[in-house]
């Protein structure tokens, strides 16, 4: 389908590739289970909705985690898909491919400046840097939530699935918060102080990023989320015979085995509801969960920057059950990206 077309074919560089010291080879393979999605409803459901993105973390040798199956460009029911295949021998193509690698740049060398601060102040501080990571990494579906909202007063768009996922995804940074904290990792004043900080400013840049260029804004929040499943992934492979000895925070196990997972599975794009069920029965299970969680992350943030390309899993599973017979509602196509893509497009139209 014409509207798979990401990132990547356009640019020399789809994904982070950010370089830290000290830092171990980690491969990510495919065939981890918790990185597929069954078929729940039909082979119809799997083929059309779910294509193949690859996403990169921080390592020396910059060797690719991949993190496959994240829903592509929906083509809703009697239209006609959102986005279509770029003419990369055109001179806008050409220009939008340099626009993107700018773009990129700047999110590398940000995050890449980011990560030499925490190294310096949380070298062996591990629980601490994790509080301030997970504080971190939660406000930029805060920011991306409120520009959708303020599109909405504006009359220019409801993306009812972006406002689902983002918030389904702010929910589990949240508890991922609330673990850290439950194992002290905000006992210091100095750390509650910098995150708060850190987090207001990063709100606000967020935001001017996510008015600007989505995709520049996805693409730095899956540079974060990159960085975190690096962290996490480091972590176990160092501690992980130690946090099998330890028991499980009680806040852990309720969210990962409560009653109600439905926000569980709405942030999982990349996988159909119902098919991620996490046993906890120590620590490590749960940074294992944990670091899932933020791969599950970079392949919904990798998705996001094909316009339109976002799609909840629940509302994957009912546009199943709808057709023209029971009157099911069609979401509404995104005609621009971001207000000055609006702005220029209401004066031209």
């Amino acid at each position: 389908m014409a509207s798979t077309v990401a990132i990547s074919t356009i640019s020399a560089r789809p994904l982070v590739s950010l370089r830290r010291s000290r830092a171990a080879a980690v491969s990510y393979s495919s065939s981890h289970q918790f990185l597929r999605h069954r078929s729940i409803s039909s082979r119809r459901l799997l083929f059309r909705n779910v294509h193949r993105v690859k996403a990169t973390i921080l390592q020396d040798d910059e060797e690719k985690v991949v993190v496959e199956e994240s829903f592509k460009a929906e083509t809703f029911p009697g239209k006609e898909p959102l986005l279509e295949e770029p003419d990369t021998s055109s001179s806008n193509s050409a220009l939008e491919a340099w626009v993107i690698k700018l773009e990129q740049g700047v999110n590398v060398f940000l995050t890449d400046s980011v990560i030499k601060i925490l190294d310096t102040l949380y070298r062996d501080r591990t629980y601490p840097r994790f509080f301030v990571l997970e504080t971190i990494a939660r406000v930029p579906y805060f920011a991306f939530m409120s520009v959708l909202h303020m599109y909405e007063t504006f009359g220019w768009w409801r993306r009812a699935d972006y406002l689902k996922v983002h918030f389904a995804e702010s929910w589990n940074e949240m508890h991922h918060l609330l673990i850290m904290e439950e194992l002290g990792g905000n006992s210091w004043w100095f750390d509650r102080l910098l995150a708060e900080l850190t987090a207001t400013f990063y709100y606000f840049m967020t935001v001017f990023l996510y008015i600007v260029s989505p995709r520049m804004a996805y693409h730095f929040s899956e540079c974060v989320e990159s960085h975190a499943f690096e962290t996490y992934d480091k972590f176990l492979k160092a501690s992980g015979e130690e946090l099998k000895k330890l028991p499980a925070p009680d806040i852990a196990v309720k969210y990962y085995t409560g009653s109600d997972m439905y926000l569980f599975d709405e942030f999982q794009t990349s996988r159909a509801p119902n098919t991620r069920r996490p046993v906890i029965e120590n620590l490590y299970d749960v940074f294992v969960n944990i670091r899932d969680d933020e791969a599950e992350h970079c392949k919904t943030m990798r998705a996001c920057q094909t316009l339109g390309s976002l799609r909840s899993p629940h509302s994957m599973v009912e546009d199943e059950d709808c057709n023209e017979e029971s009157g099911c509602a069609i979401p509404e196509e995104a005609h621009c990206e971001g207000i000055v893509d609006c702005i220029k497009k209401s004066i031209t139209n």
